[in-house]
């Protein structure tokens, strides 16, 4: 799986993340593009430390599904959502998508940071396991609408 941390991941996401369109249509599920963008904030916020969750460790979902965040297969489509992420009002899509966008710049300005907070349903991740649970959950939500 590609990394957030790396420059092939990031660039790709930046750039996939660009093309997004208001109007893309979704592949499955039931949020709008503009709700989307909104949602991918929140695990963005929660690694930069800038919010927190009330959401707590859970070790018999991390034993279940710990390895899904980061591993090589794309995640399937129609997964629930955490409802701590849960999107249902309307959002507008161009301030969501450039406050999203900031985020990700944000999180790869720090990519050489070594020292990452643990996750707080599945514990301590590594570095490399961050990144790619980053790229995971956004790739899975851009491919959700086309790109």
């Amino acid at each position: 799986m590609k990394s957030i941390f790396t420059d092939e991941g990031f660039s790709e996401i930046k750039n996939r993340l660009d093309n997004l369109k208001e109007d893309a249509p979704r592949q499955w599920g039931k949020m709008t593009s503009a709700q989307m963008v909104h949602h991918c904030q929140f695990p963005l916020n929660i690694i930069l430390e800038k919010e927190k969750t009330d959401m707590k460790p859970n070790w018999f979902v991390a034993l279940l599904f710990k390895k899904s965040m980061y591993n090589d297969k794309p995640w399937r489509k129609g997964l629930p959502t955490a409802p701590d992420f849960k999107v249902t009002e309307d959002k507008d899509f161009d301030k969501e998508k450039a406050k999203l966008s900031s985020l990700v710049e944000e999180l790869g300005s720090i990519r050489d940071k070594e020292e990452w907070m643990p996750h707080p349903v599945f514990g301590n991740f590594t570095k490399e396991q961050w990144g790619k649970m980053q790229y995971k959950h956004l790739d899975h939500h851009l491919r959700q609408f086309g790109v």
